[in-house]
């Protein structure tokens, strides 16, 4: 049976750590539960979306909300892949006693 695994992309826009104005953040949740500032790999969202879709991530949904106040934004990109498959369980090889005779 296919089994997905889950990831989500947020696109964020807050105001700048230098006071310059604003600046646009992108931080990856990961299926196993980091989460990992990627900005430096792109300033667009579609930069991002592409380097996921290399990785084999499918966007399945986009959110935004809209109920921050002032010039903030909130989107997010709801991805997903189909998880590797399990490996098969291991055979044991059962040691017999092979008698040669000759």
């Amino acid at each position: 049976m296919l089994k997905w695994e889950y990831a989500l992309l947020v696109r964020r826009r807050q105001a700048a750590t230098n006071d310059l104005g604003w600046e646009v953040v992108f931080v990856w949740y990961g299926p196993d539960g980091s989460m990992v500032d990627v900005t430096p790999y792109g300033d667009t969202a579609l930069a991002h979306l592409n380097r996921a879709g290399d990785q084999g991530w499918e966007l399945v949904a986009m959110s935004e909300d809209p109920s921050l106040p002032g010039n903030h934004e909130l989107h997010r990109y709801h991805l997903k892949r189909p998880k590797p498959a399990d490996p098969p369980p291991r055979q044991r090889i059962r040691g017999g006693r092979r008698t040669i005779s000759g």
